[in-house]
């Protein structure tokens, strides 16, 4: 596996401490986090790309994913009325032309709350939101990562069984992926989302958790058995990317936890 850092907890440090960092721990890429001051997607369409690009080729560490604050205010495509649905597609197509001009492989998207809808009519708004933004991607040739998230961060496709279904529709860029907290907190083996969906599968959210909600948690702090889980995807076979996703948990000392986080994820492979 490769190993990325998320930049979320860096929001109050300048943005080159990411890279410094991403290069002083041993982190293969950065996944950047696009919120204000560094990573809004348009500040970054409007000449703040050049200066992510220009510290990704100082401190040769890539940044290979994009991934867009969109599932709390302002922006919310899977909730609220068209008017609100609309501002949000525009904003995420904004992200893609971001991502493209970063040099990023994927931009990630997550499965907001819908606020209740019910479940047909949250799979109309999901998948005529993806076929949307599955064509603006192509234009830039970006892929679209598709991210579920745990019951208490969404009502949407928040297990394996529904979450795959989605990728019967055959979107010709869109990729599954595996935030490892939910499977966890709905007490199923995340390595069976490699299992259920193969190759269509290209990335990982690697964090700790404590059971019982979406905390995502400094490796070694929480109760997974974070060995067996990384030992498991590489026995099934998948070798790919792996972000360790810590965020504003640990705004406060983003660095140290950087660091801790793939010391102890390197000393359980």
């Amino acid at each position: 596996m490769i190993f990325g850092l998320f930049t979320c907890g860096y929001q109050r440090e300048n943005d080159e401490q990411m890279f410094v960092d991403a290069d002083a721990f041993g982190y293969d890429y950065i996944e950047l986090w696009g919120g204000r001051p560094h990573g809004y997607a348009p500040d970054l369409v409007r000449g703040k790309a050049d200066r992510m690009r220009y510290l990704s080729e100082k401190y040769r560490i890539p940044i290979r994913i994009f991934t867009p604050e969109h599932n709390a205010y302002p922006f919310n495509y899977m909730m609220g009325d068209r008017m609100q649905w609309e501002d949000s597609i525009e904003y995420l197509k904004t992200a893609i032309h971001a991502s493209a001009l970063l040099g990023a492989e994927a931009m990630l998207l997550s499965i907001g709350h819908s606020g209740g809808l019910s479940p047909k009519y949250c799979k109309k708004r999901l998948l005529c939101s993806l076929e949307i933004l599955s064509e603006e991607a192509q234009k830039y040739g970006q892929n679209l990562l598709l991210e579920n998230l745990t019951p208490m961060e969404s009502d949407c496709y928040t297990t394996l069984e529904s979450y795959s279904e989605l990728f019967e529709e055959n979107l010709p860029n869109l990729q599954a992926m595996c935030d490892v907290v939910v499977p966890f907190v709905h007490g199923q083996d995340p390595v069976d989302y490699y299992r259920t969906l193969g190759s269509k599968m290209t990335h990982l959210h690697l964090t700790d958790s404590n059971g019982v909600d979406e905390s995502h948690i400094l490796p070694g702090d929480g109760i997974m058995d974070l060995k067996t889980v990384l030992h498991s995807f590489r026995s099934a076979g998948y070798d790919g990317k792996a972000t360790i996703e810590l965020v504003t948990g640990y705004i406060n000392d983003p660095s140290g936890a950087a660091a801790l986080a793939i010391s102890r994820i390197k000393e359980l492979l």
